[in-house]
């Protein structure tokens, strides 16, 4: 019995009793060929219209291996690689040096081919569905724009984005898709921070817990206090509210100026009332109160 090959990668199958002697290099032919198939890099040179085949049992044809690179000096000329036989199945991972065009087909009829611009990559699969019918497709089909635009390396386009909409964040590690509800919840919920109301009584320090802004609603228990608001942890362009909210006794606003403090003169009197100070960096630069 004679010897026949694998349908896709031309592996020879052994004929029983076959090979007295040269069962070996035949062995060892085929295990090249597995190999190549398996993690092989074919260097292509490419100056026209050509063929990326698979000839049984000759472990050096250049459609054996997994990965080809592509070169040549085709000058912005394209090239058709027809893989061949039209029968057979197989799957490339392209890099495309040529200097032109490329595309990758099955079948001598039109349609059902893949073109790899020069100096691009691609991943591609020829299905051997026969004369006629083969189609090679690529695999990275709407991906690929995907990851251009994760790497950063596509024109920004004007877009309007709505709550239905999804962005990409980093969960702890695991990438998952955050609703741009969720995102507009937890903006909103850390753009001001707003303490627990403080029941005042002799001089007390607010101190801003991180780069937010702070609403902070005060009850003067008694008489006249002095409130001093710190920068710590403030960012230029963030702001302090203090909200008085009790119509009796009196409240002074110190604005404390990196530990040094800076008495602006405001004063809360025996009314409902309400302070804002901004910070521009260094210092609160205005202050201002508001009565009700």
């Amino acid at each position: 019995m004679a010897s026949s090959y694998t349908d896709n990668s031309g592996i020879e199958l052994i004929g029983v009793g076959e090979q007295s002697g040269t069962w070996g290099t035949t062995t060892n032919n085929n295990l090249e060929t597995i190999d190549k198939a398996l993690n092989g890099v074919t260097d292509v040179a490419v100056s026209g219209d050509m063929n990326i085949t698979v000839t049984d049992g000759d472990k050096t044809s250049n459609g054996h291996t997994r990965v080809l690179k592509l070169t040549g000096s085709l000058g912005g000329s394209a090239a058709a690689l027809t893989i061949a036989p039209d029968t057979r199945e197989a799957f490339y991972i392209v890099h495309n040096t040529s200097g032109g065009a490329l595309t990758f087909k099955q079948r001598a009829s039109s349609g059902g081919e893949v073109t790899i611009a020069n100096n691009a990559k691609g991943f591609i699969y020829a299905d051997g569905k026969g004369s006629g019918a083969a189609n090679v497709i690529d695999l990275l089909d709407g991906a690929a724009g995907n990851l251009d635009m994760l790497a950063g390396t596509t024109s920004a386009t004007a877009t309007t984005i709505a709550d239905a909409d999804r962005l990409i964040v980093n969960d702890n590690g695991t990438m998952v898709q955050a609703a741009v509800t969720d995102i507009k919840t937890y903006v909103n919920a850390n753009l001001v921070e707003v303490p627990t109301a403080l029941n005042i009584s002799g001089t007390t320090t607010l101190t801003p817990s991180g780069a937010q802004s702070v609403y902070q609603r005060v009850t003067v228990a008694s008489g006249s206090q002095t409130l001093r608001v710190a920068v710590t942890n403030l960012l230029a362009g963030q702001y302090v509210i203090i909200d008085k909210t009790t119509s009796a006794n009196s409240l002074t606003l110190d604005w404390d100026i990196n530990s040094a403090v800076s008495s602006e003169g405001l004063t809360l009197g025996a009314s409902v009332e309400f302070a804002i100070g901004i910070f521009n960096g260094s210092a609160f630069s205005f202050t201002e109160t508001v009565k009700f």
